[in-house]
């Protein structure tokens, strides 16, 4: 079996981001960058898998600048065979990625698709539903849990309401939650490894995807600094600020 897994290079979760002076966007530049976290968890699910002798191939893709190359090293490092890059100095949408993908999977063939549920950055949660639809095949989104048994896969799926096992027919789908796995870290002998590992770069165009935005941001800010909280004395008088400030 193959296993897809998209990855996406976005701002480290451990750093603030910064608006831009002017409203148009966040921030950039010497701002530390990594694999967005939820991509982690699909390559780590995609490697225990090829642990338990389920799956042969672990092929990751990613579309962004020259620089996401060192996201998918990492991929590579964590134990992901080879690796495809989909140069592009453009904000791709999630439906171009969704696009880009399917082009990937036509070609590549995977059994399974792995990947985030949402990126960091944008939180827009598309990617692996559009993608889903374009291939026509099903989808177990939000996974908790991932189980292959012969042609087909169970997911246990987070909902509102707890959890929903779904069993989807092979090929199939995935988008990962927090709690399916904790991914490892490379070690030194396989980050050196992955210095070895082909790695191909294409361009949108060798797909036939066209990447100019749908969405124009009109501006970026800040949200709203919180108020500081006010004590009480004690139920009359949160009852008493309660309606003088028009909640209660």
């Amino acid at each position: 079996m193959k296993i897809l897994v998209p990855v996406k290079r976005v701002i480290d979760y451990n750093v603030k981001p910064r608006v831009k002076a002017d409203g148009t966007g966040v921030d950039l530049a010497n701002v530390k960058m990594s694999m967005n976290p939820f991509d982690e968890i699909a390559v780590e699910e995609a490697i225990r898998l090829k642990e338990k002798g389920i799956a042969t191939e672990i092929v990751v893709a990613s579309i962004g600048p020259a620089k996401a190359q060192e996201t998918l090293r990492t991929a590579l490092a964590m134990g992901a065979d080879r690796a495809i890059l989909v140069a592009t100095d453009d904000a791709v949408e999630p439906l171009a990625v969704a696009k880009i993908l399917k082009a990937i999977a036509e070609e590549e063939q995977p059994a399974l698709v792995i990947l985030g549920k949402q990126a960091i950055d944008d939180d827009s949660n598309q990617t692996g539903q559009m993608l889903a639809a374009l291939l026509g095949r099903p989808q177990g989104t939000f996974a908790n849990a991932v189980t292959v048994e012969g042609d087909k896969v169970i997911v246990a799926r987070e909902i509102d309401g707890g959890l929903e096992t779904v069993q989807l027919a092979l090929p199939a789908i995935i988008t990962t939650d927090l709690r399916l796995n904790q991914p490892r870290y490379a070690s030194l002998p396989n980050i050196m490894k992955a210095k070895s590992k082909p790695l191909a770069t294409k361009a949108p165009a060798d797909y036939g995807v066209d990447t100019a935005p749908r969405l124009r941001t009109v501006t970026v800010a800040e949200p709203p600094m919180r108020q500081a909280g006010i004590k009480v004395a004690d139920i009359d008088d949160l009852v008493g600020k309660l309606k003088e400030l028009g909640v209660a």
